[in-house]
């Protein structure tokens, strides 16, 4: 497994560090700016004006407290630009990789895994959790790295000028950076799992609602749906109201704390000039300079409540993408055979998790190249249960699945995969062109190969009528019958050209007159392919060279 697959999701952020790590130097240059620019200014006016009363205005320095001002509003423009543009950069990256890590990791929990979660949940975690995630830099990690910064900055700058106001600063510092924010979001934890637990919920809802919405018109059940919907956006709406007013009340607590902290600062340094410690210019610095950092300090509640939400998504994508794949790749994988083999079933036993029956039990069976073998048997027989094993999407717990005699436990998962074409139950066809349909079976088909598979499962004059390869096919095949649908779905397993195809209930949902047809043009497109077709329908005469029963957790021929 490469060193990427490994990855943690702290991976994905080291892999940006320098960039993280500019974009918040460039937003402590501009906080730094910014608060030196109203400290200066405030001096700089304050001595002006004295100057002005006092009629001494030939000793007063107006260029080099001038120039400084100038230097630093240029600073802060150039260096806000530069945030905004590395900051919005690496925050994009960052979205990007994230979305690729989570696929990564969750792609080879399907469908084994997965199968077990919405795909409404699924969606949430992939949209909304991963959604604060990549924001966690320019709301949280950016401001509170920058903001911890400049409080040194600002109390080094005041103890030059006059060590009280560094301690009393020092201070005000931890009650507005650590105090007040913590009581805001002491409870914050739990309040932001059970928000994220019913965005989750009302996207699942509002999702599954709109996937069947056919259905609840037909049953006349959207009134049903609708206040389930409705029920789900107000649970939301309670979570985002007490948010906010958990915000507000942080917004409170540093209004008043700074407040109380700036008239401490105007008494400080009116004493100290009063008593002749500090000049008047000195201590107007001391005061704007106060101003400025109240001022950048302002955001820090929604700082940190969007560093709480990121750590909730956090756990949230773990549990999804975190999750141990149903197989585990051998340490050292053995290759496949060349040629087409033999796929043997030895004594396989299986019963899934926390059940006491075994839908499996001590099977064997043998499928030679070019063999096209049908296993019937009723519903929740173990028939799936059998292809899922096949696929090595499971291993069994007894016995063995060998190709040319090798063990798939002792096989890469994915090179066992190229060997395969698989026709799952209910196959999609997704939104997109034809060819682009078709493609998802062989990427780099010509159009010449395409046609010929299309002509292979009797598609190839409706295709022409159609419009061709780039004709549209629908969100889910809109465009297409149930029929039509099912055999672009074989026509792309088709395209795959593996020496074994797996079919699992390949006919189901159509007319007996259809499925019969699709299936003879199966049987007649396969050539020397192996079969193996999971299925509970009659078969024509032609389609299979056998035909086994499962009962039982075992094979009964049928003649």
């Amino acid at each position: 497994m490469s060193r990427v697959q490994d990855d943690d999701l702290r991976a994905v952020f080291q892999r940006h560090r320098w960039r993280l790590l500019f974009s918040v130097v460039l937003l402590l240059t501009t906080m730094l700016a910014g608060v030196g620019l109203l400290g200066l200014s405030g001096g700089f006016l304050t001595a002006a004006a004295l100057a002005g009363a006092t009629g001494i205005g030939s000793g007063f320095n107006f260029f080099s407290p001038s120039a400084g001002i100038r230097a630093l509003t240029i600073a802060r423009i150039v260096s806000r630009y530069f945030e905004k543009l590395v900051g919005h950069d690496v925050t994009l990256r960052i979205a990007r990789d994230l979305r690729v890590w989570f696929f990564r990791r969750a792609l080879p929990l399907a469908p084994s895994r997965l199968g077990s979660s919405r795909t409404g949940e699924l969606l949430a975690r992939l949209m909304s959790d991963i959604g604060e995630m990549d924001g966690l830099l320019v709301r949280a990690i950016g401001p509170l790295l920058a903001l911890a910064g400049i409080c040194v900055a600002a109390i080094t700058a005041a103890a030059l000028i006059y060590w009280p106001a560094a301690v009393l600063l020092t201070g005000l510092v931890v009650v507005i950076g650590i105090g007040v924010p913590w009581l805001a979001v002491r409870h914050g934890h739990a309040a932001e799992s059970q928000r994220a637990l019913r965005r989750s919920t009302l996207r699942t809802v509002a999702f599954e609602g709109l996937e069947g919405a056919a259905d609840l018109t037909a049953l006349e059940a959207r009134g049903d749906w609708t206040a389930r919907v409705e029920a789900a956006a107000l649970q939301v709406a309670s979570s985002d109201r007490r948010r906010r007013r958990r915000l507000v009340s942080g917004n409170v607590m540093h209004s008043a704390c700074a407040g109380a902290g700036l008239v401490a600062m105007l008494w400080l340094a009116l004493s100290a000039f009063q008593h002749g410690a500090l000049e008047a210019p000195l201590a107007a610095a001391l005061v704007f300079l106060t101003v400025a950092l109240l001022e950048v300090a302002a955001g820090i509640g929604m700082a940190w409540q969007s560093l709480q939400s990121a750590q909730v998504a956090a756990h949230r994508l773990r549990q999804i993408a975190g999750q141990s794949p149903a197989v585990s790749e051998a340490p050292a994988p053995q290759p496949l055979p060349a040629a087409p083999s033999v796929l043997a079933l030895e004594d396989v036993g299986f019963a899934w998790s926390g059940e006491s029956r075994r839908l499996l039990d001590g099977l064997d069976l043998q499928l030679a190249p070019g063999e096209r073998i049908a296993i019937c048997g009723d519903s929740g027989c173990g028939k799936t249960t059998l292809s899922s094993l096949v696929l090595r999407l499971w291993d069994p717990e007894q016995g063995a699945v060998r190709y040319g005699g090798v063990d798939l436990r002792q096989v890469e998962q994915a090179a066992w995969h190229r060997r395969l074409a698989w026709l799952p139950q209910g196959a999609p066809v997704f939104a997109g062109s034809l060819a682009e349909n078709l493609r998802l079976g062989d990427p780099a088909a010509s159009d010449e190969a395409l046609w010929a598979v299309l002509h292979d499962v009797r598609l190839y004059d409706w295709a022409q009528r159609l419009g061709g390869l780039s004709a549209w096919v629908g969100e889910n095949g809109a465009t297409l019958s149930a029929g039509q649908a099912r055999r672009v779905a074989l026509a792309r397993a088709l395209l795959r050209n593996a020496p074994l195809m797996v079919l699992d209930e390949p006919t189901e949902g159509l007319d007996v007159d259809t499925a019969h047809a699709l299936l003879q043009d199966l049987a007649a497109a396969l050539g020397n392919r192996s079969l193996l077709m999971i299925t509970h329908d009659a078969l024509p005469d032609g389609v299979v060279h056998r035909s086994y029963r499962l009962q039982q957790g075992r094979l009964i021929a049928e003649t």
